[in-house]
C-alpha cells in the first residue's frame, strides 16, 4: 500500500503515524502526516539514577509511563482520533533492560531496588569486562571496529553474570530498550536487527548469533539456551510486529487496539533514518546525530571495515545496506561540562534563562554579534584548544579511558572568555568528527556531505563551525524533530503508508539549509587547529 492510496480514507480521514523517542532524559512523541509534517508533540521527563563505580540506571516502568504520557499529550495537541493513527514506531537509547518472569523488573545494581532495572548506555561499570573481551580478539569483533565498547550489551551482561549472578539467573528477558518498548506495546519478543546487530554482536548478514563468541567470553549459558533470552527472532526496522497494539497498551497510550507497531531502532539510527535519505543519496551522506553524545552513520552498498569504527552492520539502519557507526561518547554533554567549569557559568546561566534561551544559544548569539559572519567566530578561540573526550573516545580509537585535554586556558572570568571556551569546545567536537570521517575515507568509505540532527546541533553557528572544521557541507532537514520523524517513518512502513524504509526516507524528509565550509583563510585556521587537536590527543594518550 502506498501513501497515495491511504492518505485520504473516506471513513477514517487523513492518516497519521506516531514516532516515540526515548532519550537519556525524556520520552517524546511526535505525530506526523504522510508527508513528514509534524502536527503534534508531547514530552515527559525520566529519571537517571547515578551511583559510584560509573553506575547509571533507569526504570523501565517509569519510562513506559512517560511514553504513554507523551503520546497522549501529542494526541491532544494534534486533535486527531485514535483511529486515524496508521502505525507507531519506537526508538530509544541502547540501554539494557532486565526483566524477570512476567515482565517484573529486576535490580541491576547494588541499590537492590527492582525498579532500577536498566543499565543505561553511558554506564561504564563493564569497562573491565570489555577489556577482557577485547584481549581475546574473537572474529566477531571484526564487526565492531575491532574493539567492543563498555556501552555495548555483552560486556554489561558479563558484568551482571559475574557481579549479580542471582539477577542474571532470574532474568526472563534481556532487552535493548527499544525492543522492550516494542514488546511492551505489542507483546512480540522479536528484536530489531538495528539493536542486536549494533550492540549485541548479532550477525545480521548471516542471520545468526555466533555461539563460539558467547562461549569464549563467558556467556555460554545464553548459547546453551539457544539465545531465547536475548532474541530468537530478528526482524528489520519497520517490520510489523504481532497483531499491533495490545488491548492493555492501547488503553495506556490512548490509541486503538491493533494499531500497527513497527520494529524499532536505536535513537541515533532513527535520526539517521529521518535525515540521511532526504536528498535521495544515503550512500554519499554521513548522518551526524549531535545530542548528549554523538553518533555518525555511514551507509555503503558493500561492507567496509574501519578500525575503531563500529560495524560494518548489515540492515541495521537502511535495509539491505551496510552501516559504519562512529561517534563521540559525549558531545552536547561535553559542551555542558566544559562551560560549567568557567567561573562565570552560574551567572551566565541565570542570564540565559531570564532571556528565555539556553546558555549555548546565548553564547552563540553573543559570538555572532562581535564577528563578521558565522565562520569568523573561530578566531574568538585563538590560542584555546579543547579535546573534549570527557568520557573516552568512541571512535576512531574505541578507548573508554581517554579523557579531555584543554590547552590555552587563562585566568579570565568575563563573558568574552566564556564565549571563547564555547567556540573552542564546538571546534573540538568538529575536529573529532573530522578524524572519524578521515579514518573512514582511508578505509574506503568516503562521504561528501554531513546531514545533521540532534538537539545540540540546532544552532546555525554550530552547524557552520562543524562545516568549517570538517571541510564538508553540513545539511539540515526541514524537520525540527528528525529523530521522532525517523521513528515515525518506521511506523509508516508497518502501517502501510510507505512501501519500505527507503521510500519513507525520501518521501517524508527534505533538505532545508546547506552550510558550506569556508574555503578561504578560515579553512587554514581550522587546518592548523586540527593539527593541534591531533597532537594534544596523542600527548594525552601517551601521558596516560
Amino acid at each position: 500500500m502506498t501513501s497515495e492510496s491511504t492518505n485520504a480514507d473516506p471513513v477514517q480521514g487523513t492518516r497519521y503515524v506516531i514516532g516515540v523517542d526515548v532519550g537519556t532524559g525524556s520520552a517524546r512523541a511526535g505525530i506526523f502526516d504522510s508527508a513528514g509534517r509534524m502536527v503534534g508533540t508531547g514530552k515527559h521527563n525520566i529519571t537517571l539514577f547515578h551511583a559510584s563505580g560509573a553506575i547509571v540506571e533507569q526504570s523501565s516502568s517509569e519510562i513506559w509511563r512517560a511514553v504513554c504520557h507523551a503520546v497522549r499529550e501529542a494526541l491532544a495537541q494534534a486533535a486527531i482520533r485514535p483511529e486515524q493513527v496508521a502505525g507507531i514506531g519506537f526508538d530509544a537509547t541502547c540501554s539494557l533492560v532486565v526483566l524477570g518472569e512476567g515482565g517484573a523488573p529486576l535490580p541491576v545494581g547494588p541499590s537492590e531496588q527492582p525498579e532500577r532495572d536498566i543499565i543505561v548506555w553511558m554506564d561504564h561499570r563493564a569497562v573491565g569486562q570489555a577489556e577482557r573481551i577485547n584481549e581475546m580478539g574473537h572474529a566477531v569483533l571484526k564487526f565492531v571496529g575491532g574493539r567492543i565498547s563498555p556501552e555495548m550489551e555483552t560486556p554489561k551482561l558479563l558484568w551482571l553474570l559475574e557481579n549479580r549472578p542471582h539477577v542474571f539467573a532470574s532474568a526472563w528477558q534481556f532487552f535493548d530498550l527499544t525492543d522492550f518498548l516494542t514488546w511492551r506495546a505489542s507483546g512480540d519478543l522479536a528484536r530489531s536487527t538495528c539493536t542486536i546487530t549494533c550492540k549485541w554482536t548479532y550477525l545480521a548478514h548471516e542471520r545468526r548469533w555466533d555461539d563460539s563468541y558467547f562461549r569464549a567470553v563467558g556467556l555460554g549459558v545464553l548459547a546453551d539456551e539457544a539465545f531465547k533470552r536475548i532474541g530468537e527472532r530478528a526482524v528489520e526496522p519497520g517490520t510489523r510486529l504481532g497483531n499491533g497494539l495490545t488491548e492493555q497498551a492501547a488503553a495506556e497510550l490512548g490509541l486503538a487496539a491493533g494499531t500497527p507497531v513497527a520494529a524499532g531502532a536505536i535513537d541515533a539510527h532513527a535520526g539517521g533514518i529521518g535525515t540521511v535519505g532526504a536528498d535521495g543519496k544515503p550512500e554519499s551522506c554521513l548522518a551526524y546525530v549531535f545530542g548528549t553524545s554523538s553518533c555518525t552513520m555511514t551507509t555503503t552498498r558493500d561492507p567496509v571495515f574501519v578500525p575503531g569504527v563500529w560495524g560494518p552492520y548489515f540492515s541495521a539502519m537502511v535495509p539491505e545496506a551496510w552501516l559504519n557507526e562512529g561517534g563521540q561518547s559525549v558531545a552536547g554533554a561535553a559542551i555542558e561540562r566544559l562551560l560549567s567549569m568557567h567561573p562565570l557559568a552560574p551567572e551566565a546561566q541565570r542570564r540565559a534563562e531570564s532571556e528565555g534561551q539556553s546558555l549555548p544559544a546565548m553564547l552563540a548569539s553573543l559570538a555572532a554579534q562581535v564577528t563578521d559572519g558565522l565562520s569568523a567566530a573561530v578566531r574568538l578561540a585563538d590560542g584555546l584548544h579543547v579535546v573534549p573526550e570527557f568520557l573516552g573516545n568512541r571512535a576512531p580509537f574505541a578507548d573508554p579511558n581517554a579523557r579531555a585535554a584543554i590547552v590555552g586556558l587563562g585566568m579570565e572570568t568575563d563573558m568574552d572568555s566564556l564565549v571563547a571556551l564555547y567556540i573552542a569546545g564546538i571546534c573540538g567536537i568538529g575536529y573529532g568528527l573530522r578524524q572519524i570521517i578521515d579514518a573512514q575515507a582511508r578505509a574506503g568509505a568516503p562521504i561528501e556531505r554531513i546531514v545533521i540532527s540532534g538537539g545540540a546541533g540546532r544552532l546555525d553557528l554550530v552547524r557552520q563551525l562543524l562545516a568549517d572544521a570538517t571541510g564538508k557541507p553540513v545539511l539540515a532537514t526541514e524537520a525540527d524533530e528528525p529523530v521522532l520523524l525517523g521513528a515515525a517513518m518506521l511506523g509508516s512502513v508497518a502501517g502501510g503508508l510507505s512501501r519500505d524504509v527507503r521510500s519513507a526516507m525520501t518521501g517524508m524528509s527534505r533538505i532545508s539549509t546547506v552550510y558550506a565550509p569556508d574555503a578561504g583563510a578560515v579553512a587554514a585556521v581550522h587546518d592548523a587547529r586540527f593539527s593541534a587537536f591531533l597532537q594534544l590527543q596523542d600527548v594525552a594518550r601517551r601521558i596516560r
